[in-house]
């Protein structure tokens, strides 16, 4: 969506911008001329300019240095490498799109890990998407959390709880 947003206002330039835009030697002689012929023959030029590899366009933008707290599980070998075989601890918020307190219990799980820095990661599992996960954890309503450590469930909780109770349980699972 944002690559749109940046074509979109590449490609959009009003007249008013147009003629903002510094001269070159094939705009300048169309500048003189005052029919609205050269009006649509100044924006095509200045488009033909604006490609030029003479302008300098930055090559990237910028990139923040944000770390992901949370991940989506994609199938069960992506559940393997990524939640079984982590050398961090592991919360997994099994969830689904049409669960209210699932919406509500989310973003707090994620502020609750975030806290952490690192020392835990968090797991989301869609119900609906993978249901041979939430039946082989014994998932039988959501939003269910079960924490993992090694590849072994060490605890878990269903229902939404407060922020206060997230944060310790989030503490307890990684040792503090």
């Amino acid at each position: 969506m944002a690559h749109r947003l940046l074509v979109r206002r590449i490609w959009t330039f009003s007249v008013k911008d147009i003629r903002r835009l510094p001269p070159t030697s094939t705009t300048a002689a169309t500048t003189t001329a005052s029919s609205s012929f050269s009006t649509s023959l100044q924006s095509a030029t200045t488009r033909v300019s604006f490609l030029s590899p003479s302008r300098t366009l930055p090559r990237a933008l910028p990139h923040t240095s944000r770390r992901e707290v949370s991940f989506n599980v994609q199938d069960n070998e992506d559940f393997t490498e990524r939640v079984i075989n982590s050398e961090l601890p592991v919360l997994i918020d099994f969830h689904a799109q049409w669960c209210g307190p699932c919406k509500i219990l989310g973003p707090r799980l994620e502020k609750a890990v975030a806290k952490q820095k690192g020392r835990v990661a968090m797991a989301k599992v869609d119900i609906d998407d993978h249901t041979d996960l939430a039946i082989e954890y014994g998932v039988s309503a959501v939003p269910t959390v079960i924490a993992m450590r090694g590849g072994d469930v060490v605890d878990h909780f269903v229902g939404i709880k407060n922020d206060d109770e997230l944060d310790s349980f989030v503490s307890k699972i990684i040792g503090q």
